[in-house]
């Protein structure tokens, strides 16, 4: 076993040094799919570095074929970082999934519309137009190597994911995402016993068919969480549901609350105002309390510092007592 298995349950320090020490390799400090300079994002089942609008379109793939991580924002598994580096980055990555792209095709550069992003994303690795044939038909249970141990291993997986697909499209990888919403969870303020004499609060958030939640807080009625969490928008998006839980070790975890953000005021004031970089710091929309909201006060939509933000304050529903403080951010992907 090696150390950094042995330390994979006290990650995420030596295993995020893994990563990081490999985003910076050369071949990795630009977007294996359009060039861009700086990708923040990771596939982790490809093995390859990514920038934030192709991260979208990645997203749109769906995660049987491409499980999208943020490098700095999301909790990697030992085993996700083992196949990270397994692979190597981008160039060992391209070798196989670019291998046969047709003389005279271009790929798309850091400035290419979604449009052509999604186009160039699919074929490579959605329908695998240019990937090395030997590597389309590896069986999962051949010993057979194609070039190397190494990347006969990194196929195996590989392929073992594109198979869930069955040869057909599922309708998840259909979807079409505008944009990203940074959530982050900044607090709870006398939240509901579960327990003895406390709980231990965590927040699980759901939109389409992504969920994300934050790490259990121990002990404590007024958590503070500070943690972001990434949600990928359709184009037709609902609401976000926010339900807050009690972890219990020997039994189901009981609820604590729950509620529905509207993300309409958000999105609709980001898109109308375009890039926000243009404009100087700003009110641009409003989600207005109501009696049908879970709202405590006017959730006010900004631009600060270049970037769309909204925070608010939500009193959880269908429980006795608790509050949460919530700071979300637009991040468009047509800028």
């Amino acid at each position: 076993m090696s150390m950094n298995r042995r330390l994979e349950f006290g990650r995420p320090v030596s295993s995020k040094k893994r990563l990081k020490d490999l985003l910076v390799q050369k071949d990795n400090r630009f977007c294996a799919d359009c060039g861009s300079p700086d990708p923040k994002w990771a596939s982790a089942n490809i093995g390859v570095f990514v920038c934030l609008k192709c991260c979208g379109v990645h997203r749109s793939l769906g995660t049987h074929i491409s499980r999208i991580l943020s490098v700095t924002l999301d909790e990697w598994s030992g085993d996700e970082i083992d196949a990270m580096m397994e692979v190597g980055g981008n160039a060992s990555a391209n070798s196989i999934y670019e291998a046969y792209i047709p003389e005279g095709y271009t790929k798309p550069g850091p400035d290419a519309s979604h449009e052509e992003r999604a186009k160039f994303i699919r074929s490579k690795y959605e329908s695998q137009e240019f990937l090395k044939h030997s590597l389309r038909i590896v069986s999962t249970k051949s010993t057979k190597s194609t070039k190397s141990s190494r990347q006969s291993s990194f196929a195996k997986t590989l392929m073992d994911s594109f198979r869930t697909t069955s040869g057909s499209k599922k309708m998840e990888g259909m979807v079409e995402f505008i944009g990203m919403l940074k959530v982050k969870v900044v607090k709870g303020t006398n939240l509901a016993i579960r327990d003895m004499m406390t709980s231990d609060p965590y927040v699980i958030l759901k939109l389409g068919q992504q969920t994300v939640q934050t790490a259990v807080v121990k002990s404590n009625l007024n958590p503070v969480w500070n943690e972001e969490l990434m949600l990928s928008v359709p184009e037709q998006f609902g609401s976000i549901s926010l339900k807050v839980f009690d972890h219990d070790i020997f039994s189901a975890d009981d609820i604590m609350g729950e509620a529905e953000i509207d993300l309409q005021p958000l999105i609709t004031s980001a898109i109308a105002f375009g890039d926000a970089g243009m404009f100087d710091d700003m009110q641009i929309g409003k989600w207005l309390k109501s009696n049908d909201n879970a709202l405590v006060e006017d959730s006010i939509v900004n631009i600060i510092d270049g970037k769309v933000k909204q925070d608010m304050l939500i009193k959880l529903q269908n429980v006795e007592c608790g509050e949460l403080n919530l700071e979300l951010e637009w991040l468009s992907l047509n800028h």
